[in-house]
C-alpha cells in the first residue's frame, strides 16, 4: 500500500477513534449523572427514617403520659368520692391529700403532654413533607434513568457504527501501528498530525533536519520523537516563499566568493611585487655597504695614480 493511501487511513481512523472514545466515556460517566439525584434520595430517606424514629419515641412517650393522666384523674376522682363517707378527722386529711397530690400530678402530666403533643404535631407534619420530597424524588430519579437508558442506546447504536467503520479502515495497517495510534488518540486526541516548515503541528517543536527530510519523503511512518504522534509531510503557504529566499541568499553567497577569490589574487600579486622590490633594496645595501669597506695598500697606490694623471 502507497505511504499517501496509509496516511489518508490513518487521518479517517482518526476521525473515528476520537467519536468513539467520546461516545465510551460518555457512557462510562452516564451514571455519574444521576448521582447527585440518588444521593439527595438516599438523604432524604435517612434523614426520614431519623425522623419517624424520633416521632415513634415521641408517640411512645405521648401514650404513656396519656396512660399516666387517667391513673391520676382516677386517683383524684377516688378521693373526692370519698369525701361523703368519712367520719373523722383524720380521714379528712388523708382523702384532702390524696386529692390535692392528684391534682397536682395530673396538671404536671398535662403540661408535659402538650409539650409532646406539639412536637408529635411538628414531627408528624415533617415526615408527611419528607415523604412527599421522597416520592418527587424517586419520580425525578426515574424520568432521568428512563431518559438515560434511551441515551445510552443511542451512544451504543453510534459505537457500533463507529466500530464497523473502523473495522473497515484497519485492515492493510501494521496492527503495531494501530495499537499506538489508538493509545496517543485516547492521550492527545490526534494521532496523527502535520508538519510544516520542519515544525510539528502537534506539539510545536523544530524537528531535526535530517528527520524532517524523512517525514517529506515520506517513504515510511515516522512517530515525533516529542510528543509521538504519526507525522505526514505538508507543503506550508510560506514556504515556496521561503526557498526562494535560501536559493537568492545562495546566488548571493557564490558572487561574493568570486570577488574574495579576486581579491586574494590581487594579494597575491601585491605581495609578489612586494618581495621584488625587497630584494632590490637588499642588493643596493649590499652595493653601498662594500663602497664603505676602508682601501687596502694597492687601492690606495691606483687612487693615486689615477689622481696625478
Amino acid at each position: 500500500m502507497v505511504m499517501t493511501e496509509v496516511f489518508e487511513k490513518l487521518k479517517s481512523l482518526q476521525d473515528i477513534l476520537v467519536k468513539r472514545y467520546e461516545i465510551e466515556k460518555k457512557i462510562e460517566e452516564a451514571p455519574k449523572q444521576l448521582g447527585a439525584q440518588e444521593e439527595l434520595l438516599s438523604r432524604l430517606k435517612k434523614e426520614y427514617i431519623e425522623k419517624n424514629t424520633k416521632y415513634e419515641e415521641v408517640r411512645s412517650k405521648v401514650l404513656g403520659l396519656k396512660t399516666e393522666l387517667e391513673d391520676a384523674e382516677k386517683q383524684r376522682e377516688a378521693g373526692e368520692a370519698g369525701m361523703d363517707n368519712i367520719t373523722t378527722h383524720r380521714e379528712y386529711e388523708a382523702l384532702d391529700k390524696q386529692i390535692t397530690e392528684a391534682n397536682a400530678k395530673e396538671q404536671e402530666i398535662r403540661k408535659e403532654l402538650s409539650v409532646q403533643e406539639k412536637e408529635l404535631s411538628v414531627l408528624q407534619e415533617n415526615l408527611k413533607s419528607d415523604e412527599e420530597m421522597i416520592s418527587s424524588s424517586e419520580n425525578d430519579l426515574n424520568t432521568s434513568k428512563a431518559a438515560l437508558d434511551n441515551e445510552l442506546t443511542s451512544f451504543k447504536d453510534e459505537l457500533s457504527v463507529l466500530k464497523k467503520q473502523e473495522g473497515e479502515i484497519t485492515p492493510g495497517i501494521d496492527q503495531e501501528i494501530v495499537y499506538k495510534f489508538q493509545r496517543i488518540i485516547q492521550r492527545d486526541n490526534k494521532g496523527i498530525v502535520a508538519v510544516k516548515n520542519g515544525v510539528c503541528e502537534g506539539c510545536h517543536m523544530i524537528l531535526p533536519a535530517q528527520f524532517a527530510n524523512e517525514v517529506r519523503e515520506g517513504e515510511k511512518i515516522l512517530f515525533c520523537p516529542y510528543c509521538s504522534r504519526i507525522l505526514y509531510y505538508q507543503e506550508s503557504e510560506n514556504e515556496g516563499m521561503d526557498n526562494y529566499f535560501v536559493m537568492s541568499e545562495a546566488g548571493s553567497l557564490a558572487d561574493l566568493d568570486d570577488v574574495l577569490d579576486e581579491d586574494e589574487n590581487e594579494d597575491d600579486e601585491d605581495i609578489i611585487a612586494d618581495s621584488d622590490d625587497i630584494e632590490n633594496d637588499d642588493e643596493m645595501l649590499e652595493d653601498d655597504e662594500a663602497d664603505d669597506e676602508p682601501l687596502d695598500d694597492e687601492d690606495e697606490e691606483d687612487l693615486e695614480e689615477d689622481e696625478n694623471d
